[in-house]
């Protein structure tokens, strides 16, 4: 038996680019020098058209992350109509803050400087992430003073327009002490290098809400009820602080969620973000 069929091209088919250095950094005390890489997925649709990117930010408690953890769903977002991009950063073993929100803008540098290459349209940026991800993806959005861009493309914009963090860290100074007897450091500590109770000022510089203002991108946060490892309380406390300067800003509360429960990754919930994305960035 023969059969034909005729294919026409109506969605764009995409590609995945693994392995893109976007950067170098300091490595091993300075000695030697580091690649920083990212995973891009773009599409090639035989058109000249420009697609919205979205930045994704692994977790990990700044400790250890895998910037291809995601992509089987990062995939989803890239079939909705975006570049995606997951980004490596130093972990906190690595390098103390804010060394991990100097990586995540110098990859958005990175595709600003590229965005022909990679079909980006230049003006449209969301940023995303994880627990430890999500921290980074609300200080990408949020602190956008020069020092914080760091390294190559600096005649690049490290701004984004809408950002969708989940389960976020939002105010170090607002976590509960680690009860008596905890011999280990905890992860943001860690982070920092130092303990923020000896030196608030300095450790202040590393929570999202201390740069809230007015006019600030568009946020989706979305956090779980139960969560035992980043409080509930915490993306509230992100909410109601952008709500107050009147930001527009959506809590999304997946009910009896612990963190990085797998109810997060179900299509529901990243449709939640892909229509959060498509409406402020198409």
């Amino acid at each position: 038996m023969e059969k034909t069929i005729e294919i026409k091209p109506e969605r764009a088919q995409y590609i995945t680019v693994t392995d893109v250095t976007f950067a170098q950094v300091d490595d091993w005390y300075g000695h030697c020098r580091k690649d920083l890489k990212m995973d891009i997925i773009y599409p090639e649709d035989f058109s000249k058209k420009r697609y919205p990117c979205i930045v994704w930010i692994c977790g990990g408690g700044w400790l250890t992350m895998n910037k291809s953890a995601h992509l089987a769903y990062l995939s989803k977002i890239a079939m909705a109509g975006f570049v995606v991009a997951s980004v490596q950063y130093r972990t906190s073993n690595e390098a103390f803050f804010p060394a991990q929100l100097e990586d995540v803008k110098a990859a958005i540098r990175y595709l600003r400087a590229h965005a022909d290459r990679f079909r980006i349209n230049p003006k449209k940026f969301g940023v995303s992430g994880e627990s430890a991800g999500g921290h980074l993806a609300s200080l990408a959005a949020l602190a956008t003073a020069k020092k914080f861009d760091v390294g190559e493309y600096l005649k690049e914009s490290s701004s984004v327009q809408a950002a969708c963090p989940w389960y976020p860290p939002a105010d170090f100074g607002t976590f509960p002490k680690p009860p008596e007897g905890y011999d280990l450091t905890p992860p943001h500590i860690l982070l920092m290098g130092f303990n923020p109770e000896r030196n608030p000022k300095k450790a202040a510089e590393a929570n999202p809400v201390n740069y809230i203002k007015k006019k600030v991108p568009p946020f989706l946060i979305i956090h779980g009820s139960n969560d035992h490892t980043v409080s509930h309380d915490q993306g509230k406390q992100l909410h109601d602080a952008l709500e107050a300067k009147g930001n527009d800003v959506t809590l999304l509360t997946i009910k009896d969620a612990d963190h990085a429960d797998l109810r997060f990754f179900q299509e529901q919930v990243w449709n939640e973000m892909i229509n959060f994305f498509t409406s402020v960035l198409k």
